[in-house]
């Protein structure tokens, strides 16, 4: 007993450690975005001088972008393998997956063509061969960042590398290990570069706000606010409609039985930090532990319904704000890059960043000069953008389990109004089973 007490405290402990940090950066995200606005206000010329700041932060995004879209989709097409030869459960959730995020995406563009945002701003694309207009030093020092790597050419190439590795089999899993290995060392690298982002948050804001002013923040508003009420509207309207017609459970209920959850992931913006209670609160609902331990692990991976949301209507709003809307062919084939490229966004800090600036790169890549106000309200969308992924895991679990009739209706009604609660206690075992569940379903992406 007191050995699992001592293994409990230690997670505990790392997690509240972990907690502080986020914390930290989110507060100075945020007081960043406040400061660069008042200067770019009060300051103007001033405002418009702090820009390399912003452009050397994305920079060193865009420097990220290759290597973490070649180890993710390399990765990505043997975890769909896995998934698949789990039967007809994993089968059935990449489908609905694939199905649910293309029409997140599609509501995305949609809700952005209609409200327009970013529009009227015209900030000055951003052009890679132009030389910098900034002194001798700050030039060298953005000097040192590498240059482009071509996305499109990396996404072809990280396809055929999988499909290969796939067919090798076992003499591939040596290879598919080693990139894993390199993918935990990428995202680690872009982690760190994440608690440079006030800096670049700062100046990019101060010099956004400096250029255009008061227009930039009532923007960035507007952005945030369509965004919530977006994520908000799919959550009850789509998901909800689809939790009551197919199993009969209401959105609302199922939403109070993870309250908990809720809390956990708004304070960390991540929902990454509830897959063990969701694991373990999806089995105590009724659901059969094969359906919950293939759908949960995979959906992390597969289903970011938020996050594509925020990439579609992100990329719009740039466009607009650059003063160069996408026709419709540019959005349908944007839309189809983000289906592939999303799948890299799961879980880890800033890497939804990196694949919305993918996206303009590998289209319009002078829309890149516009990220930087993305950068400054990145953070304040992260909690939408994590409730809704979780949620889409939680309901998609529900729909799954009652399609392959893996699902116990009574303890549902049982456990959702009250009379069976959840045991806390029971998390000790499930955090180190999804740890394992987690590593053979889905490459890991924390």
């Amino acid at each position: 007993m007191a050995s699992q007490r001592g293994e409990s405290a230690a997670p505990a402990k790392a997690a509240r450690k972990g907690l502080d940090k986020s914390h930290y950066l989110y507060i100075a995200v945020i007081a960043a975005v406040i400061l660069g606005a008042l200067v770019g206000l009060l300051f103007p010329e001033v405002g418009k001088s702090l820009k390399p700041l912003g452009d050397g932060f994305i920079k060193l995004i865009k420097m990220m972008i290759a290597p973490i879209i070649f180890c993710t989709i390399v990765l990505g097409i043997g975890s769909i393998a896995k998934a698949a030869t789990v039967g007809k459960v994993g089968g059935l959730a990449l489908g609905y997956f694939v199905i649910m995020s293309t029409f997140a995406l599609g509501i995305g563009l949609v809700v952005g063509n209609l409200i327009h945002p970013g529009e009227g701003l015209k900030l000055a694309p951003y052009d890679p061969n132009k030389k910098a207009e900034v002194d001798s030093t700050v030039a060298f020092l953005l000097g040192i960042i590498p240059g482009d790597i071509p996305v499109l050419p990396t996404l072809f190439a990280a396809i055929l590398v999988g499909f290969a590795l796939q067919k090798m089999g076992a003499q591939g899993a040596p290879v598919l290990k080693a990139i894993g290995h390199g993918q935990a060392v990428v995202f680690r690298i872009l982690i760190m570069i994440m608690w440079l982002a006030p800096v670049g948050a700062f100046g990019a804001i101060a010099a956004v706000v400096g250029a255009t002013g008061f227009a930039a923040i009532v923007s960035m508003f507007t952005l945030m606010a369509a965004f919530y009420v977006t994520c908000a509207l799919f959550i009850v309207v789509i998901l909800g409609g689809l939790l009551q017609a197919v199993a009969g459970v209401n959105i609302f209920r199922l939403m109070k039985y993870l309250g908990r959850e809720y809390l956990l992931i708004f304070s960390t913006s991540s929902s990454e930090a509830a897959l063990p209670r969701l694991i373990a609160k999806l089995e105590h609902l009724g659901i059969s532990k094969p359906v919950v331990g293939v759908t949960v692990p995979t959906g992390y991976s597969f289903n970011l319904d938020g996050t594509a949301i925020y990439l579609t209507m992100a990329s719009l709003f740039v466009a607009n704000a650059m003063g160069t809307p996408l026709d419709l062919g540019a959005q349908i084939s944007l839309l189809i890059f983000m289906i592939i490229a999303s799948k890299g966004a799961a879980g880890v800090t800033g890497a939804g960043l990196a694949t919305l600036a993918a996206g303009l790169q590998a289209h319009k890549p002078e829309l890149l000069g516009g990220v930087g106000m993305i950068v400054g309200i990145d953070r304040f969308m992260s909690e939408a953008r994590a409730l809704t992924n979780f949620t889409g895991n939680a309901v998609a679990t529900v729909l799954i389990g009652t399609w392959v009739k893996e699902i116990d209706g009574g303890q549902v009604e049982r456990v959702l109004s009250g009379d069976e609660p959840f045991d806390e206690t029971t998390m000790i075992a499930h955090h180190h089973e999804v740890e394992e569940t987690k590593g053979q379903a889905v490459p890991a992406t924390v």
